[in-house]
């Protein structure tokens, strides 16, 4: 994954602080051009950070995915010469997995609420 910095990770942030959102909004939450972000997203959308939902397939509406806030915490890490890939799909399945484990130990239960 290629991520164009700074823009890329204001575009998750903005999308992480404020909840889902359109280009123009996000053009100002993040102080970069419509066009940069229009540009961004939707190749934030082909590494699976971000996801466009709404009614209407033409809508612009996007939203932050579980990988992109899992990116996002990994910002410091993004410049060190490690393989990120590798780093996020590490922590992803970490996630996973205590996810996994909280669910059977019933953490996850919305009926056992006595």
């Amino acid at each position: 994954m290629r991520l164009r910095q700074p823009t890329d990770f204001l575009i998750l942030e903005a999308l992480h602080s404020y909840g889902r959102n359109v280009a123009p909004n996000l053009a100002e939450l993040t102080g970069k051009s419509r066009k940069n972000v229009n540009n961004r997203l939707p190749v934030l959308a082909d590494y699976s950070l971000v996801r466009k939902i709404g009614p209407a397939e033409r809508s612009g509406l996007y939203e932050i995915t579980e990988r992109g806030r899992v990116v996002l915490r990994l910002r410091d890490e993004y410049d060190h010469g490690i393989n990120f890939d590798q780093l996020v799909e590490q922590r992803m399945a970490a996630n996973d997995a205590s996810a996994a484990a909280a669910t059977v130990r019933g953490e996850n239960d919305e009926d056992d609420e006595s």
